[in-house]
């Protein structure tokens, strides 16, 4: 028979032999140092990959005359074509719509918002789902069901509204001011939804304290909107601005579908829609890696000048 002492230290040496040492790669990847750099590594790079070569291969592009089979450095020159009468008109247009889209964009989302977030509007996640189709539509597609609704001829679906209020019919397409509204009430009618829910997540994060403290002072609804309500959607208001900024200097399909290549009088040009004539329509990809790295700056300073007006930099103290 075999001691106990004899079965423990054969049972020691089975443990000791099945025993393997951890990995270190695996120890490595798990330590609390590098996890984190592990989940954002997909971002970093994306953003390396598919944003800042791009911009930086853009950039030096912008400094050659690009043939095919032919590129030649050319300094400036491409830079001092940009100010031109068409640039000047596609930035206008640009301008116009940004400031637009911004007013539309911010306060009726957000009226919206508060709407679905009081006590009196009932079937709240019917309405939040509904409104939030859209921005699952392909501006394309959504395009061109706007085109066909307000299309030129008399049948079309507005006209019709048009000539029922006893309105001469319209010829959307082909009027300075009613192609603004094409393109506004397209990109409206697409985001209005995805803002809405930024709005309604803000809001959530509202105390009911407060709400209740303002009913014992004897706040009225206006009151308490003002005070509380509005103050404390501050953070979504500026981060929402600053994206329908830069959105709005992007915009290109709004323009595409319902003009495509040109529009009368350029009433449709945006700066994107003349990098993407210049560039691929007449194979100057130099001169369109001017306009756009023009458009990129302009939509830096003004980011920022958004941001410091609405004192994002400042301090919590301050």
């Amino acid at each position: 028979m075999s001691s106990p002492n004899q079965e423990s230290n054969t049972s020691a040496s089975v443990q000791d032999k099945s025993y393997k040492e951890p990995n270190k790669f695996l120890t490595f990847l798990n330590s609390k140092n590098v996890v984190p750099y592990i989940f954002v590594s997909p971002f970093i790079l994306s953003f390396l990959v598919l944003t800042l070569y791009p911009a930086i291969h853009g950039i030096i592009m912008s400094f050659q005359s690009i043939l095919p089979g032919q590129v030649e450095f050319i300094g400036l020159r491409n830079y001092e074509r940009v100010l031109n009468p068409n640039f000047y008109k596609a930035l206008s247009n640009t301008t116009i719509y940004v400031i637009l889209t911004v007013l539309i964009l911010t306060i009726i989302p957000m009226l919206l918002a508060i709407l679905l977030n009081s006590k009196f509007v009932k079937f709240k996640t019917f309405f939040r789902a509904s409104i939030f189709i859209p921005a699952l539509t392909s501006t394309i597609v959504g395009g061109m069901i706007f085109r066909l609704m307000f299309s030129e001829a008399d049948s079309s679906v507005s006209n019709q509204i048009v000539t029922f209020l006893g309105l001469e019919p319209i010829d959307w397409r082909y009027n300075a001011w009613s192609a603004m509204f094409l393109m506004v009430i397209l990109a409206s009618w697409r985001w209005i939804g995805v803002n809405v829910l930024y709005f309604l997540a803000q809001l959530q994060n509202i105390s009911s304290e407060l709400y209740e403290a303002a009913d014992i002072d004897g706040a009225n609804a206006f009151q308490k909107l003002r005070y509380i309500t509005i103050p404390h959607l501050k953070p979504i208001t500026i981060f929402v601005s600053t994206i329908t900024i830069i959105n709005g200097f992007r915009m290109f399909e709004e323009s595409f579908v319902f003009w495509e290549t040109s529009s009368p009088g350029n009433i449709g040009l945006t700066v994107v829609g003349y990098i993407y004539q210049q560039g691929i329509g007449q194979n100057d990809m130099g001169f369109g890696s001017a306009i756009g790295v023009v458009l990129m700056l302009i939509i830096f300073v003004i980011s920022i000048i958004n941001l410091l007006l609405t004192g994002t930099f400042k301090r919590g103290d301050e």
